[in-house]
């Protein structure tokens, strides 16, 4: 292996590599080539999100980060269908993060409740048919951060611009990528492979209906930061309970942890640095291969812009509740889901065996 396919590696593939080393130089020489993946992508993310801040506004710097998780997961992910219908389906995508949240944001929490489950549906029914390459992770975190970092006039209007140029760019690299590949299926495979009665189906709805509740039902109970428990509720929403019941987990004990871990910085660390604070949780994701020690790093980056408007305080508050009320409404809605398909499924059995 090159030390450009090395680079190429995620986090586990890095971590697997140390393991096997046989010899201290061979694992320093892997431990030097994670480093350097870590600090070249840092590096990257920072300058790329810099870039649209200047070229679109400050209050824009969130479209960076959008199109930059696009950039980063369709180079290698793909749809599972043909790349052409792949490649217009990415462009409808960002067409429906760009002008979906920013209505539902001027309509009462209901109505945009509806807006979002009917926007969610679009995204996760033909962007996400593969649970497992956990295309909402990009998908449907892009489309909360937009819609809790809603802008309006000129704003918007440069919003408009930097997610066209985004559309146009992930879409011209998903192209070239994906353009060989070859693929069995197309767009109304997708449509015909939904069943009510599929673990992966059951998912799907989970999500397009529970994110847009959790949102709602935290800005009807006017919580600040509503979406930090819909992006919760969806990393906390996966196809089997056991593997939900350990996220939820994960999620609230890491939450709690990277809370107290960024409180003792911000008492220790001048206030001049506390910016970098975030910059130090993106370092600490990258190293980091599971779940728990991502939502701890994690943490870092969202206080250290909520504190600037809630203080520390209210901030860590926040940030605690929007989190166990987004995993644990999660769970439970699922559970109730997943039940009622399940007794749904036997009644139809009952009646066609009579």
């Amino acid at each position: 292996m090159t030390f450009y396919q090395e680079l190429q590696l995620n986090q586990a593939g890095s971590k697997n590599l140390l393991k096997k080393s046989e010899t201290v130089k061979e694992k320093s020489y892997h431990i030097l080539v994670y480093l350097v993946k870590i600090a070249v992508t840092m590096a990257f993310c920072f300058l790329f999100v810099t870039i649209f801040s200047i070229l679109f506004g400050n209050e824009n710097s969130i479209v960076g980060v959008v199109v930059l998780l696009c950039l980063m997961v369709f180079r290698n992910a793909d749809l599972g269908i043909h790349t052409g219908q792949s490649t217009m389906l990415l462009a409808l995508f960002f067409v429906i993060m760009t002008v979906c949240p920013h209505l539902a944001n001027q309509l009462s929490p209901v109505l945009g409740m509806l807006l979002n489950i009917a926007a969610l549906a679009v995204l996760i029914l033909f962007g996400c048919h593969n649970p497992f390459m956990f295309n909402q992770s990009t998908l449907v975190l892009g489309y909360l951060l937009l819609y809790g970092y809603d802008v309006t006039g000129k704003s918007y209007q440069m919003r408009l611009t930097g997610m066209a140029l985004g559309a146009a760019l992930t879409c011209f690299i998903f192209y070239r990528n994906h353009k060989n590949r070859t693929y069995k299926r197309n767009l109304n495979d997708l449509v015909q492979e939904f069943d009510i009665s599929s673990s992966r189906t059951k998912w799907q709805l989970c999500q397009i209906i529970c994110v847009p509740a959790v949102l709602c039902i935290a800005e009807l109970c006017n919580m600040p930061r509503a979406m930090w428990a819909g992006i919760a509720a969806m990393s906390a929403i996966l196809p089997f309970m056991e593997d939900m019941q350990y996220r939820v987990r994960k999620r609230i004990v890491g939450n709690i942890a990277g809370v107290i871990c960024f409180t003792v910085l911000y008492f220790l660390l001048p206030s001049s640095i506390y910016t970098y604070i975030g910059i130090l949780g993106g370092i600490g994701v990258g190293l980091s291969a599971k779940y728990g020690w991502q939502a701890v790093f994690n943490t870092f980056g969202a206080l250290a812009i909520a504190t600037e408007s809630y203080g520390l305080k209210g901030a860590v508050g926040l940030r605690v509740i929007q989190n166990v009320f987004g995993v644990v409404f999660a769970l439970i809605f699922c559970s109730m889901f997943y039940w009622l398909m399940s007794k749904k499924k036997e009644t139809v059995v009952t009646v066609a065996a009579k």
